[in-house]
């Protein structure tokens, strides 16, 4: 009979204590992950998205956005920081000084390659455990985001979103039609 290794817990304050010197430091399932500082494009994307969706939350009071980086803290072995999460309103409460103290109501994270596989398996594995009703990767590669609905089919595939993103931040409220090349950009055409 094999058994799984006990995950490390860590606690807040051990977290903390890691250093600030410009790389992104996670708790994914107990383990310490390290990540270089993102790229000027991976920043560069998340501009657009900013644009498009937060006067949207703001017009409609729908919750606020926070950009990354912002400390997910999902359990003490699970401290996330992605690029981009979004907390309804109603769920205010979440939000404390040390970070985002729950699931987020969406979570986006733009892939480089350091993080590619990590962000589609396993942080998508975490996110779907706690509680992450959805998950948008960018792929400024492939010029797409992927759409993982994981509420309703946590291993379901994604829904690759090439042309327009409707987003609909509140069961029954408005929606948000986003452009995906304004997110990713043009298509370059190389003769």
């Amino acid at each position: 009979m094999a058994t799984q290794p006990a995950l490390q817990s860590w606690t807040y304050a051990e977290y903390a204590r890691l250093p600030d010197d410009g790389n992104r430091y996670e708790i994914i399932g107990g383990e310490l992950h390290v990540t270089p500082s993102p790229r000027p494009q991976h920043q560069h994307v998340l501009v657009p998205m900013i644009e498009a969706m937060g006067p949207f939350v703001r017009k409609h009071e729908l919750g606020t956005i926070y950009p990354g980086p912002v400390d997910v803290l999902l359990a003490t072995t699970d401290y996330l920081v992605p690029d981009l999460v979004f907390v309804r309103a109603d769920r205010s409460d979440i939000v404390t000084d040390r970070g985002v103290e729950s699931a987020p109501d969406l979570v986006v994270e733009v892939i480089s390659p350091s993080s590619v596989m990590r962000d589609r398996g396993l942080k998508r594995e975490r996110y779907a455990r706690f509680g992450v009703p959805l998950y948008w990767i960018v792929d400024l590669k492939l010029r797409h985001i992927e759409v993982y609905r994981l509420a309703e089919d946590p291993d379901g595939p994604a829904e690759i979103v090439t042309d327009t993103l409707v987003w609909q931040p509140i069961p029954n409220g408005p929606s948000l039609t986003i452009s995906v090349p304004f997110i990713v950009g043009p298509v370059s055409r190389r003769s």
